[in-house]
């Protein structure tokens, strides 16, 4: 089974923390070299540092609720002739809250933030995928595009579009030697995991020690995930192995999702 990426170059959005850096570190160990893009120069600059192997990694400050700026930054580092063999597209996600509740201003940021600079990256580095004859756009959404999550309306619907778009990508592309899939995180140890319980504990009354516990029983490996089991997944449709997977949505969630 071929996983080696050497040779390959890799954009990782969000990747200075979380499931972003994981991916970025596995990607690195397989021998792609890494880009990092995320706003906090200071943690982009330690991620950086982090990442293994003796290639040059490197990283793009970009602000993705500023979906211009993103595009001219993406846009000066490609105009130096580099191109792009993977592209993971992560954001963190909108803020927890019922739908019925929710602001117009949320739809839209969450949007923007979400699919349009998903779309202006794509736009980007296709043109070089293309041009390569190998090319991996995955896109880290969540299994509410399988089932929706109760208190994450406006996630919920974000997230859904951008797996519509991905697959609609997915059928243009696929004649180039270029896939777009999906992978759908389940409950991960992650920062935002930790914001979304505390969010709750405060709107609900309920602790978070029993919120988790709540959590942690409708998950039947009865534990959260790490980020790096949601990285090897990442990886693994970035590479070699993964040419004829294209188009789908892959929970890594424990078994939590209740639908095939």
């Amino acid at each position: 089974m071929n996983l080696d990426l050497t040779g390959k170059h890799a954009f990782v959005c969000g990747s200075s923390q979380g499931i972003g850096k994981a991916a970025a570190m596995e990607l690195a160990k397989l021998g792609a070299t890494v880009t990092l893009i995320a706003r906090n120069d200071a943690r982009l600059r330690s991620a950086v540092a982090d990442l293994p192997g003796k290639i040059k990694h490197d990283y793009i400050i970009a602000d993705f609720s500023n979906p211009e700026q993103l595009r001219e930054s993406i846009g000066k580092y490609l105009s130096k002739e580099k191109i792009i063999h993977i592209l993971v597209n992560n954001t963190g996600g909108p803020a927890g809250g019922t739908i019925a509740e929710a602001h117009l201003e949320e739809f839209t940021s969450a949007f923007s933030n979400h699919l349009l600079c998903n779309h202006i990256l794509a736009q980007a580095v296709l043109p070089g995928m293309k041009l390569s004859g190998y090319g991996r756009i995955i896109n880290i959404i969540s299994t509410s595009v399988k089932q929706p999550l109760r208190g994450l309306g406006v996630s919920n619907t974000i997230r859904a579009a951008v797996a519509n778009w991905a697959k609609t990508l997915s059928m243009e592309v696929a004649p180039f030697g270029i896939t777009v899939n999906n992978v759908l995180p389940g409950a991960t140890a992650t920062q935002r995991l930790e914001s979304i319980l505390e969010s709750k504990a405060v709107k609900t009354g309920i602790t978070k020690e029993l919120l988790t516990k709540e959590m942690l029983h409708e998950i039947p490996a009865g534990r959260f995930a790490s980020t790096e089991e949601v990285a090897a997944a990442i990886a693994f449709l970035a590479t070699p192995a993964a040419a004829y997977i294209n188009g789908i949505n892959l929970p890594v969630d424990g078994g939590r999702t209740g639908n095939l």
